[in-house]
């Protein structure tokens, strides 16, 4: 069946050509629209999406898209770190998309269902997730997502009753594509049953609601409404009346009952908004034929004018604030057997509505207004005209009305909301986003038993579980966050009562550290901020606990800044990075900070110390806090260890100095803006500032080894390349989207728990994973690169190893950083 689909198509394609063609010449934008139909995407658009895990939404036209757009805005609020793009089908869904969803990171044109076409934009993408708003099924397109293992989920799900009967044709097709989607978030129980019939798995099934009523794009005050009556040309005309998504067949009965109006409201106006722009032209003639003067809202915007009868809205995306404009509504699409419109938009600015009887296609919200008084229906222009009369000549019943349609959208909003936390489930439920202790591609059967329940008590608190077991260990879990709450509660408060005492060093002390479990980049921080303070002529010291280091003494010096006196299995991977990558600055560890801070005066004369992730460290007095948060995995799952992966209440941000943005070229502005809100929440005072984690080369592991960094690659050689990562960090996903944002292809990507130590039989089993994937090299991290066995480098490899070379880059609020650095050490 499914090539039987594919030859229809590719027939239709061939017959379409020549209008392809027709429209390419006299339509204004086709050929752009054209070159992204066929897979020529944008390139800023794809420099932010494609490879980033972004959130795909697929929104066919106008209607959709209206739905779409307070989707987005929860999904922003419950996943402030991923990339949204949306995708249309019509000319008309895109401008409206990109003007009611500024929010989205890219929008473009949806490609042809074409085989070979829909696979090569799914694999350029790699979106995290494909969300179909309403019921938009591509068989190509769904399996492309098949393929490549890519989650699909349904949004504001609607099946009409002519849906019902036209995908049955598709027989085995239909139930690959309906097998494929593994949330189906329906609008109505009636959609819901819909689906189901079709196939749907009931387990997949749930009813959110319509994501219309809480679309608020066109919401417009009363100063709007002087300004848009003045640009109409219609300022002082009363009563006006809003005809919206009218077609063929339905201006006739809409003007004949307009003149009737006229006969006892004089200065009646009426706004007309075609459902096809496009046929402007053709309603000012009719309108003429009635002895009505028309006019085009774009001519009478460059040109304004009164005195016309009527305004012809031939833009896109205004209608839903013309709606605020009326006295009365009327809603398209209903004379007619078309199946009508979105009676919502009106219902949300209170307005009385009026339909025709042909209402199937929105029968659920058509029942639900008409059913509450806030809707009434009519038969012909006659019909029209006595009800617009009536309701003109009885305020009460015109307000009684307009009343109970606003206080119908009150009592139904919420299911944008309901949506995202849905899809949040979902990427949870898919270790979303590469969580610390993240485990793909296989390597499960290395990990010890420490690492396994490390990984498991993950997916446990971020919404996996099964069975009682682990509702009562989750139980259990939040039982010792309170306790856990309480005791960090506790200290603070016994070291500023005096009970405990800080201890001071005779020099400066910065602190980086963060408040959540797993990697916002500290190391790499910690290594430029040093060597920004020894290039000042300061003797800087970093001071690290020694995570996962073998030796477990009260001060352990890794390095005096000219020789590395412990290995990375010793001191630990991050400790060991900075010795190697920080000439002239020593790096100690112990976990008792006041010690080896005593030990760093006293040895080095140590002017400035900076206590790598020191944030909840109180033994030692700071002079500065500097808190990193990685904006794209920003606070965890909003609970406290073991419960969740919060080390301190949010409010304990209060403390901080200074907040330092990680990796914000992975991040959108709206994410950026909701972190600074909610950073400036809890403290208001301290600075903000900004950093990337900026790819430099690669080196090949073994020169990396050895010391030798001449000759490293150029990061753009990877570009186009095929490649495989692997990585045990705190956030693989950052890693990953770095490589695929310089251009490579990321066919398999291997993450281990944070901090593992690979073993002999690991690096093999990666590398035969390479090999059967045919990939031209592997990269990793340089935090990784100190944790593969030597004899695994040193040995005859099949294919090449090379660790990124990555370094901080500081932006906005980088002088104002280094202005409050200096002034700290100079304090001394």
């Amino acid at each position: 069946m499914q090539l039987l689909y594919n030859i229809l198509a590719v027939i239709l394609l061939l017959l379409a050509l020549p209008v392809f063609a027709y429209r390419l010449s006299r339509e204004k934008g086709f050929g752009e629209r054209l070159r992204q139909s066929f897979g020529w995407l944008p390139q800023e658009t794809m420099d932010k999406v494609a490879g980033r895990d972004a959130i795909w939404l697929h929104a066919a036209s106008v209607g959709e898209i209206v739905a779409t757009s307070p989707i987005v805005k929860e999904i922003r609020r419950e996943l402030p770190g991923m990339p949204v793009m949306v995708s249309v089908v019509t000319a008309s869904g895109y401008e409206m998309a990109r003007r009611i969803i500024p929010e989205a990171d890219g929008v473009i044109f949806f490609p042809l269902d074409l085989p070979y076409l829909s696979r090569s934009v799914v694999r350029r993408i790699r979106p995290r997730v494909f969300m179909l708003v309403e019921t938009e099924l591509w068989p190509n397109f769904l399996k492309a997502a098949r393929h490549f293992n890519i989650p699909v989920m349904m949004v504001n799900g609607r099946i009409s009753d002519k849906s019902v009967n036209r995908y049955r044709y598709l027989f085995g097709v239909l139930r690959k594509m309906l097998d494929t989607v593994v949330q189906y978030c329906m609008q109505s129980t009636v959609d819901a049953q819909y689906i189901i019939r079709l196939g749907a798995d009931p387990r997949r099934v749930v009813v959110t609601g319509n994501t219309k009523f809480d679309q608020n794009y066109t919401d417009v005050s009363e100063t709007e409404k002087v300004e848009l009556f003045r640009q109409l040309g219609l300022s002082g005309r009363s009563p006006v009346i809003v005809a919206g998504s009218t077609h063929k067949g339905e201006e006739e009965q809409i003007f004949a009952a307009f003149t009737q109006i006229r006969q006892e409201f004089p200065d009646v106006a009426l706004i007309v908004a075609p459902r096809e722009p496009m046929r402007t032209g053709d309603i000012i003639s009719l309108a003429a034929e009635w002895d009505l003067v028309a006019v085009k809202r774009t001519v009478i915007k460059e040109q304004p004018m009164t005195g016309h009868d009527i305004v012809i809205i031939d833009t896109i995306g205004e209608l839903g604030k013309m709606y605020g404009l009326g006295d009365v509504i009327y809603v398209g699409g209903s004379l007619i057997a078309r199946g009508g419109h979105n009676v919502l938009e009106p219902a949300a600015h209170g307005k009385p509505i009026l339909v025709g009887p042909h209402m199937f296609n929105f029968r659920d919200s058509y029942a639900l207004l008409t059913g509450r008084g806030a809707c009434d229906t009519v038969y012909d222009s006659n019909g029209l005209a006595d009800k617009v009369l009536k309701l003109l000549h009885d305020d009460k019943a015109r307000m009684a009305m307009g009343q109970a349609a606003r206080m119908i959208i009150e009592e139904n909003k919420g299911a944008a909301k309901k949506s995202a936390q849905y899809l949040r489930q979902l990427l949870q439920d898919r270790h979303e986003p590469s969580p610390p202790g993240a485990v793909s591609g296989g390597s499960e059967r290395f990990m010890r038993r420490g690492e396994a329940l490390q990984v498991y008590l993950y997916k446990l608190v971020h919404g996996e579980r099964h069975g009682v077991a682990d509702a009562l260990l989750l139980g259990t879990l939040y039982v010792f966050s309170l306790i856990y709450k309480a005791g960090i509660s506790i200290v603070p408060a016994l070291y500023h009562w005096g009970v405990l005492k800080s201890h001071k060093l005779p020099c400066k002390v910065i602190s980086l550290g963060n408040i959540t479990v797993g990697g916002t980049g500290k190391t790499p921080t910690a290594q430029r901020l040093a060597a920004i303070i020894r290039d000042m002529g300061y003797r800087v010291v970093i001071l690290n606990r020694g995570y996962r280091a073998a030796w477990k003494g009260r001060v352990g010096l890794v390095s005096d800044g000219k020789k590395i006196y412990m290995t990375a299995t010793e001191a630990g991977d991050e400790a060991y990075l900075l010795a190697k990558n920080l000439p002239g600055v020593p790096v100690v560890i112990g976990k008792n900070r006041s010690v080896t801070g005593e030990y760093a005066v006293n040895r080095f004369r140590a002017e400035v110390i900076i206590l790598d992730d020191g944030y909840q460290h109180w033994e030692l007095v700071r002079d500065l806090d500097i808190v990193l948060v990685d904006t794209i995995n920003v606070f965890g799952n909003t609970y406290l260890l073991p419960r969740g992966t919060l080390r301190e209440p949010l409010q304990h941000l209060a403390r901080a100095n200074a907040f330092l943005l990680t990796k914000v070229d992975q991040s959108t502005n709206d994410a950026r803006g909701a972190i600074r809100d909610t950073l400036t929440h809890y403290n208001p005072q301290a600075l903000v500032v900004e950093s990337t984690h900026s790819p430099q080369c690669f080196i090949e592991i073994e020169n990396w080894y050895k010391g030798v960094r001449t000759n490293p690659l150029a990061v753009e050689a990877i570009a186009g390349r095929r490649i495989l990562a692997f990585s045990a960090i705190g956030n693989p996903s950052s890693f990953e989207q770095t490589i695929a944002s310089i251009g490579a292809e990321v066919v398999e990507s291997v993450r281990f728990p944070d901090h593992h130590d690979y073993s002999m039989a690991e690096m093999q089993d990666v590398m035969q994973k390479a090999v059967d994937n045919d990939v031209w090299a592997l990269i990793t991290t340089e935090k990784d690169a100190v944790k593969i066995p030597s004899e695994f480098i040193h040995s005859n490899r099949p294919l090449p190893v090379y660790m990124l070379d990555i370094k901080v880059r500081f932006h906005d609020g980088y002088d104002e950083l280094m202005d409050l650095i200096k002034t700290t050490a100079q304090e001394r």
